[in-house]
């Protein structure tokens, strides 16, 4: 991100000739062998592989001696087995199928991913995911976060994953003529539309005390959480109802407004959606909107739905610890409905200490996140 190097590219995982949009923000290259033994893949659906990767990565360091297994647990972002759920479609529906594999309904439970990590790592505290869109995993992380605070947990390992770029799933987002026929360029009065990514993010949450402790690295302090619900518009977002979950998020910090330096946005790219941001932004900001950067790392990883509240949560988490605040690639044209400084382009240094990473989905149902840098 910090390069600015683009992640949308043509689609190369599927045949794209039936799609009116034929470019995504794909993981290429991914080879499940190299990750998981033969024997165990029936079990995995793409969207597990990635959770479970990463989940992977995260955990590394965290010895299973470090935890009694009763007070570490799992809260992920709720995501579809796409991949199986189209697979079985065709073969039941086109193909006449007269049965469909066993694993079928395991690989296809929005909880699968949440399961495998749980089973990955011996890890008997609660064990659940949330579903709100393109806010599940920031509602997941949140969830966490209280558990965590609250003294239930020790560790919780939490995030998103999504791999949704499938036939079916993408003709339904054509229907909805939100997405742009070649890159996304949030906040850019040219802008188009939204782009379609896949991935995962899996962060480690834990006890300050505990994780300093056992000689854990803490990249930064998880502040505050805060949601609320439009109840309005099944797809229109709504200012009013972004700026409490903001405002919610800083009350459970202890921040004022004035002490945030950077937000890492929703960001989509299409024309309602940032101008909707930006108009909870000033409500929230007022004129300290003029000295903070509002960036969006969609215009490089996409829109990785249920992951990406996750992904967004670790630029932030990176932007602070590196004092480097991460682009908004693709902006060509200022918008006056948007009026921020969108990090255009080129990644820049910052001296930055405190950070809010926004997460608003269909359904009108918004979560905000604040981390602090950790001196």
């Amino acid at each position: 991100m910090i390069a600015g190097i683009c992640g949308i590219r043509p689609i190369a995982n599927m045949p794209t000739d039936r799609l009116g949009v034929t470019t995504a923000a794909e993981i290429v290259g991914f080879d499940p062998t190299a990750h998981f033994e033969p024997r165990r893949l029936p079990m995995l659906d793409r969207v597990c592989q990635l959770a479970l990767v990463a989940a992977r990565q995260a955990m590394a360091g965290v010895e299973a001696a470090d935890l009694a297994p009763n007070r570490r647990g799992v809260v992920l972002g709720a995501a579809i087995g796409q991949e199986t759920f189209d697979s079985a479609s065709r073969s039941l529906y086109a193909d006449n199928a007269k049965r469909l594999p066993p694993m079928t309904v395991p690989r296809i439970m929005p909880s699968g991913p949440a399961s495998h990590v749980s089973m990955e790592f011996g890890l008997r505290g609660p064990c659940f995911a949330t579903a709100s869109a393109c806010a599940s995993a920031t509602h997941a992380i949140g969830l966490a976060f209280h558990m965590v605070r609250a003294g239930m947990l020790d560790l919780a390992v939490s995030g998103g994953s999504d791999a949704s770029i499938s036939l079916g799933f993408m003709k339904a987002w054509e229907a909805l003529r939100v997405l742009s026929p070649d890159v996304c360029r949030p906040f850019s009065r040219d802008r188009a539309g939204l782009v379609i990514g896949e991935g995962a993010g899996v962060l480690v949450l834990e006890d300050w005390e505990h994780a300093r402790d056992r000689g854990a690295t803490i990249h930064a302090e998880l502040a505050g959480f805060g949601m609320s619900a439009d109840a309005g518009d099944l797809t229109a977002p709504d200012a009013a109802g972004a700026a409490q979950a903001i405002r919610a998020a800083l009350a459970d910090a202890g921040l004022a407004p004035e002490q945030v330096d950077y937000v890492n946005a929703h960001g989509t790219g299409t024309r309602l959606n940032d101008r909707t941001e930006v108009a909870a932004l000033a409500d929230v900001f007022g004129p300290h909107l003029k000295r903070m950067a509002v960036s969006s790392s969609k215009s490089m990883l996409g829109h990785c739905l249920n992951a990406g509240g996750a992904l967004e949560l670790l630029a932030a988490v990176l932007a602070l610890r590196e004092g480097m605040l991460p682009p908004t690639i693709g902006f060509r044209e200022a918008d006056p409905e948007c009026d921020i400084d969108c990090v255009p382009n080129r990644a820049r240094p910052g001296a930055l200490n405190v950070a809010i990473s926004n997460s608003f989905a269909f359904g009108g149902l918004n979560a905000v996140l604040v981390v602090k840098r950790v001196p």
